[in-house]
C-alpha cells in the first residue's frame, strides 16, 4: 500500500510583527531611553509580572507601534521577532511542523524556538496596519538573525515556509532577505556566520545617512564597533549589538548605486 504524503503545514497569514529590544532588567530603563530617542517613541505603561514589557509608541497618534522592549533576568539579552496572525494555534502548529519547538505555552500566545535556535512568539493580531514613519532619515525595519553555517540553510527554508514571504539572494554571499508586504514593519535577513555560534539575533535601521545617524546616537550614547561599506555595526548605551545600513527607509531597499 502506497504511502501518504507528508502534508505540508498550512500557513498562517502574517498580519503584523513586532521586534522585541531585550536587555538585562539592570539596564532596561537606559535601554528605553535610548531606542525611544532613536525611534521618535514613547513608553507605554510597563505590563507583566515584573511590568518587564513596555511598547514604544509612535508619537504620529495615526500610526501602530511595531517596537517593544523586555527586560530579561539572565543573559545579554539581544533581539526577537513576535509575528501577530489571526489564528495563533494555527502559527504555532505551522512552526513546529517546521522543527521548531514551544518554549512556554500561554493564554493566546506562545515562545517557540526555530529550529536553529532562535526565539520568537507567536501573538495575537489586533487590527494592526499602519508602519510607524520615517523619523529623522532612520526606520527600525529589520530584524538580522545570524546564523551558524551548519544551520544557516534548515534555517532559511524554514523562516521562509513559515513566513510565506518573499525570499532572495542578498548583496552578499552570506545574506538571504526575506521581504514581507510592504505595509508590515519588519523584513528578516538571515546572516550566515563564519564560524560556529549560537544563533542570536540584532536590530538594523535603515538610514539615510548612515555617518549623520550614526553622530546623532553616539550623542545618545552609542558606541561605534565597526565600519562596513554599507553598514556601521554600533553598541547602545547598555552594550546590545545593532546596525546602521545604507538602506532606503521607505522601502527597506538598497539604493541603485549599492
Amino acid at each position: 500500500m502506497a504511502e501518504t504524503p507528508a502534508r505540508e503545514p498550512i500557513r498562517e497569514p502574517i498580519r503584523w510583527a513586532y521586534a522585541f529590544i531585550d536587555r538585562p532588567a539592570a539596564d532596561f530603563d537606559r535601554a528605553c531611553v535610548f531606542w525611544t530617542a532613536v525611534t521618535g517613541t514613547k513608553l507605554s505603561e510597563p505590563r507583566g509580572e515584573r511590568s518587564e514589557f513596555v511598547t514604544l509608541l509612535p508619537e504620529n497618534a495615526d500610526a501602530d507601534a511595531s517596537v517593544k522592549a523586555q527586560a530579561v533576568d539572565s543573559g545579554p539579552g539581544g533581539a526577537h521577532l513576535d509575528l501577530s496572525v489571526s489564528d495563533v494555534p494555527a502559527l504555532i502548529a505551522s512552526a513546529t511542523a517546521l522543527g521548531a519547538e514551544i518554549v512556554t505555552a500561554h493564554p493566546g500566545w506562545a515562545v517557540l524556538r526555530s529550529p536553529a535556535g532562535q526565539l520568537f512568539c507567536a501573538v495575537p493580531w489586533h487590527g494592526e496596519s499602519v508602519r510607524p514613519p520615517v523619523v529623522e532619515g532612520t526606520r527600525l525595519d529589520q530584524l538580522c538573525l545570524d546564523i551558524p553555517p551548519a544551520a544557516y540553510d534548515a534555517e532559511v527554508t524554514f523562516w521562509t515556509t513559515l513566513t510565506g514571504w518573499n525570499c532572495h539572494p542578498g548583496s552578499r554571499p552570506e545574506f538571504h532577505v526575506l521581504n514581507p508586504l510592504p505595509s508590515l514593519p519588519f523584513r528578516l535577513l538571515l546572516q550566515r556566520l563564519d564560524t560556529p555560534r549560537p544563533t542570536s539575533a540584532h536590530l538594523d535601521l535603515a538610514c539615510t545617512t548612515i555617518e549623520t545617524t550614526r553622530t546623532h546616537h553616539e550623542t545618545l550614547g552609542a558606541v561605534l564597533v565597526a565600519q562596513h561599506p554599507h553598514w556601521t555595526v554600533m553598541r547602545d548605551p547598555t552594550g546590545g549589538t545593532y546596525c546602521l545600513t545604507g538602506r532606503d527607509p521607505e522601502t527597506g531597499g538598497l539604493r541603485p548605486t549599492q
